[in-house]
């Protein structure tokens, strides 16, 4: 399993993502969820992948072979967004027909999603959810964020705390809160974290980081944010309890 999420604002876009895959509790590895297509000054093209390792590592082969060969139909001749992530979706569907066969014989579940963001000349900013059946939906400012993985655990803090208009380097630090919750409550969720920063209209993937387990600043954010929840934990208000006024209220057999 695995978490990755991407974020919609108006000041650009914001993906995450885990890096760890398990067959099992006693077989646990690291593979990379969050890649970079882009075009530095032409075209922003990040993706995230979830589902199927096998599947999903042939369709980011593939897509990386096109552009390499310069193929006519590709990341990077894609027209718009929305293209871009209906070819991704073609791909997908490409890949699992070629294997479906042998896959379903084993009872094996092939099934994958991704997501795909970023930004083209004359567009916004878009981020999409790819299905494994090869169909999408668009993030919007109503629902700035899409998940796809382990969606759970880290989707309570999204729901509270983030919108279309927060500023951008806070729904960075929402992104990382989000991946970190659904570490603390599902251990097939594991660093490092792949973290990309996109701001609007400039047609540059400046901000990149990769987190990893024992990090400093993961260590801090931990203990603060538990810190704080207890805290206003502490300062709910007590229940008020509905009790009999009277004795005589309580029904006696």
């Amino acid at each position: 399993m695995t978490y990755c999420l991407g974020i919609l604002n108006q000041a650009g876009i914001v993906m995450a993502a885990d890096s760890r895959t398990n067959a099992g509790v006693d077989y646990i590895s690291v593979y990379r969820k969050l890649f970079d297509f882009s075009i530095p000054h032409e075209r922003i093209l990040m993706l995230c992948t979830s589902g199927n390792l096998a599947v999903t590592q042939s369709v980011i082969t593939c897509l990386q072979r096109e552009i390499e060969n310069q193929e006519p139909q590709s990341l990077h001749t894609a027209p718009t967004m929305y293209d871009v992530a209906r070819y991704v979706g073609q791909t997908i569907r490409n890949i699992q027909d070629s294997d479906r066969q042998w896959l379903e014989r084993d009872q094996i579940d092939f099934q994958c999603s991704l997501l795909v963001g970023g930004q083209l000349p004359g567009e916004v900013p878009k981020l999409f959810l790819v299905y494994s059946q090869g169909n999408c939906i668009e993030a919007t400012p109503e629902t700035p964020f899409l998940q796809i993985g382990e969606t759970k655990y880290g989707k309570p803090i999204l729901d509270r705390t983030l919108s279309f208009d927060t500023p951008l380097e806070a729904a960075a630090k929402c992104a990382l809160l989000s991946i970190d919750s659904t570490m603390k409550s599902n251990l097939s969720v594991g660093p490092p974290i792949n973290l990309m920063m996109y701001k609007k209209d400039s047609l540059l993937l400046r901000h990149r980081l990769q987190i990893r387990l024992g990090s400093p600043y993961l260590a801090k954010m931990r203990k603060l944010w538990e810190e704080h929840l207890r805290n206003a934990f502490d300062a709910m208000p007590n229940l008020e309890w509905e009790l009999p006024e009277e004795a005589g209220d309580i029904l006696m057999d």
